[in-house]
């Protein structure tokens, strides 16, 4: 293919991934109060009797659930970016590469949906109650309903890729820039890390920055024990690794019609009768 073939090959990629975001959004646009209220439940259900969100900006109760059913959108169209963007490469890939890619592609989709569950499950119960209890007397706790997308929505971003951690720890090794002996001998280091990029993408409060840092060690440990898998894999000799599969296919190939091919050749020079 040429570069400009390359460069509509992407285009329409790119249109269908922008199409199947504007299907899901047109389909939970109907639905956007009803989605945005279930959002807010882990803080609501903890405000004090009597208050309630507020609506700071005139045109908020009506922004705030259309951006959340936008990003809505763009999280529940993850599965088709991913698979566009894998169509677009796979066919400059080898055949040991295709291994690898695919699934790492299907994991790295559960897991950023799995961190944004922990978010909502585990971490909102936990952090919302003491963030509400801290007030101080006489302060009537009122969020912004814009305030509150723009906060949950940085929680999601943070434990979705913080939850991409496995998926780094094997493609680095696989990569060859580090072993997972290496990383294991840097786990102090890490685990200090963990706790730092914690303290950046979460609430600057305790219970958060630790519901981020321990899954991510535990996912790291996790990491490294794939990794493991991976690193013996591909140390195994492949003396086809290199070309392509429309280049070569061992099915069709047996080394030994080779050997067949040499005693043939043998037999025939044995039976050529010199002349007298």
């Amino acid at each position: 293919m040429t570069f400009v073939e390359h460069l509509i090959e992407l285009r329409d990629r790119l249109l269908r991934v922008i199409i199947s975001i504007l299907v899901v959004l047109l389909c939970a646009a109907p639905f956007a109060n009803d989605l945005y209220s279930i959002l807010a439940e882990p803080l609501t259900s903890v405000l004090p009797e009597g208050t309630s969100m507020v609506a700071i900006k005139v045109a908020s109760p009506f922004l705030a659930p259309f951006k959340m059913v936008l990003w809505l959108a763009i999280f529940l169209s993850v599965p088709v970016i991913l698979y566009q963007g894998w169509a677009f490469v796979a066919p400059g890939l080898y055949q040991h590469e295709k291994k690898l890619v695919l699934p790492l592609a299907i994991t790295s989709t559960f897991l950023f949906y799995l961190g944004m569950a922990f978010a909502y499950f585990v971490v909102f119960p936990l952090v919302f109650p003491f963030l509400v209890g801290y007030a101080a007397e006489g302060v009537t706790v009122a969020t912004d309903i814009s305030a509150y997308l723009d906060f949950v929505i940085t929680i999601f971003f943070a434990f979705g890729i913080a939850f991409e951690v496995p998926v780094a720890t094997i493609i680095l090794c696989w990569a060859g820039i580090t072993t997972p002996d290496d990383l294991v001998a840097k786990r102090p280091y890490i685990i200090v890390g963990a706790f730092v990029i914690g303290m950046f993408l979460t609430p600057p409060d305790m219970i958060s920055q630790t519901l981020l840092a321990l899954p991510m060690w535990g996912l790291f440990e996790l990491g490294v024990i794939i990794a493991r898998y991976y690193v013996k894999q591909s140390e195994e000799p492949d003396r086809y690794a290199h070309l392509p599969d429309a280049d070569w296919d061992e099915e069709e190939h047996d080394p030994e019609d080779d050997w067949d091919d040499d005693d043939e050749k043998v037999d025939e020079t044995k039976n050529v009768k010199t002349p007298t």
